[in-house]
């Protein structure tokens, strides 16, 4: 199974999600543009200790960028162009694929983080949060999925337990809900597979 990890938003916990998914499914996981790198961990870094994959198993980045912001402008920034051939998903049978930030994020000025998905025509899984706001946030998400012809695997959501919430989103959208994880505290490699396990249905 190959898939593609997405969300609605940055910050929502898609990389603790994407460890869940990997370890879960025996995957590769691979992350192709990195930026932020001034943090503690990469989001490779994080995902192999948290879902304790081995070094064979995270395939490195294309691009590893320094600022924590939209590909787009790290790159800009490091003096780097993004060439959206090295963008091409390698040919591993299990792969996680996680995109950076939201579907509309900008790759490089011309191409988004959604128009990038439809080229490799690959399953998504939509993470998102439960918070305020994810209704809106979902819908309009799964809408821009459709309208590009990008198969929906399914949405997983992260955070809080809200029922309404989750069932308003499934029943507006038609779309397979895969499950919840909680917000983990602590958040350890034991945690994360126990909580992904008992969650979320692969």
């Amino acid at each position: 199974m190959r898939l593609i990890v997405t969300g609605t938003d940055t910050g929502i916990g898609k990389t603790v999600f994407a460890a869940g998914l990997a370890a879960a499914l025996g995957a590769h996981y691979w992350k192709p543009v990195q930026s932020g790198l001034d943090g503690p961990e990469s989001d490779s870094e994080t995902v192999a200790r948290l879902g304790r994959l081995p070094p064979k198993r995270i395939l490195p980045e294309a691009y590893r960028l320094t600022e924590p912001l939209s590909p787009h402008r790290a790159a800009e920034l490091d003096g780097v162009t993004i060439d959206p051939a090295r963008l091409a998903p390698p040919p591993h049978g299990r792969l996680v694929i996680e995109g950076a930030g939201g579907l509309m994020v900008p790759i490089t000025r011309q191409l988004l983080a959604i128009d990038w998905f439809a080229t490799m025509r690959l399953p998504v899984v939509l993470c998102a949060r439960t918070a305020l706001g994810t209704i809106n946030h979902s819908l309009l998400s799964v809408e821009a999925l459709r309208a590009r012809g990008i198969p929906l695997h399914g949405i997983a959501f992260i955070g809080e337990d809200m029922p309404d919430t989750i069932r308003t989103i499934a029943d507006l959208s038609g779309a397979r809900v895969l499950g919840r994880l909680p917000l983990l505290d602590p958040l350890t490699p034991e945690s994360l597979a126990t909580a992904f396990a008992a969650g979320i249905a692969l």
